[in-house]
């Protein structure tokens, strides 16, 4: 009988993963895995999360294997502060090994051990125009966290990663699509409409557009409005 070795068990857990993140899934259960596969994989972590930023303030916590990540998230935002701010916005990899005596958040820090947290190991997910995203582990113990627990965390947030941008590409991909459909029912109309050409339609669609600067594909859902009026 074979004992698989860490190093095959953590191999074989990020194939899965991996074909996890392939797969045709909504992005919150590909995450809820990975904050599940940071509970298995490294020692010590009471609970994990991912915090996502707004570049207008707002935030949203999601994938928590407990209250505990969204309340830190909070907290986080309360205070302007802490790790997984600066691991979304800033760092690649921030870690803490005690909150008691931690320096860089003077409010953060109190208040997390208040929540009976001492240490904190946070990976940006990725970075965008509008919004930023850190992976999120927390400890009850100080020290928690090792070279280890940094190289695993890396990893499965990239798996994370992947599995967010493939969500933005299909959601793009599917919004470039709608929009293609309005513009051609709208060319249709307006063909039928006043028995233009094609090309003489969608030159009067692009003008509408820029005279009352209005998104093309606005002023073609408008024109299909209009259908039967």
């Amino acid at each position: 009988m074979t004992t698989e070795t860490p190093n095959h068990d953590l191999a074989r857990r990020m194939a899965e993963l991996a074909r996890t993140v392939a797969s045709p899934r909504r992005v919150d259960d590909v995450l809820s895995d990975v904050t599940a596969e940071v509970m298995n994989l490294i020692p010590g972590v009471a609970a994990a999360g991912v915090l996502f930023v707004g570049k207008e303030g707002g935030f949203e916590s999601v994938a928590g294997t407990s209250e505990l990540p969204h309340r830190l998230d909070e907290l986080q935002m309360k205070y302007r502060e802490g790790p997984c701010l600066d691991a979304a916005t800033h760092e690649l990899v921030v870690r803490s090994d005690d909150f008691r005596t931690e320096q860089r958040w003077p409010h953060y820090a109190p208040a997390a051990v208040e929540l009976g947290v001492l240490s904190g190991l946070s990976f940006k997910l990725y970075t965008s125009s509008r919004t930023a995203g850190a992976l999120n582990l927390f400890a009850t113990e100080a020290d928690a966290f090792d070279a280890n627990a940094e190289t695993i965390g890396t990893i499965l947030a990239a798996h994370a990663a992947a599995a967010i941008m493939a969500s933005r590409t299909t959601e793009q991909l599917e919004s470039a699509l709608t929009t293609r459909d309005r513009i051609g029912q709208a060319k249709g109309i307006i063909m039928e409409r006043y028995n233009i050409t094609d090309v003489a339609a969608f030159d009067m669609l692009r003008r509408l557009s820029q005279d009352g600067n209005v998104k093309l594909a606005e002023v073609a859902q408008r024109v299909i409005d209009t259908r039967g009026e």
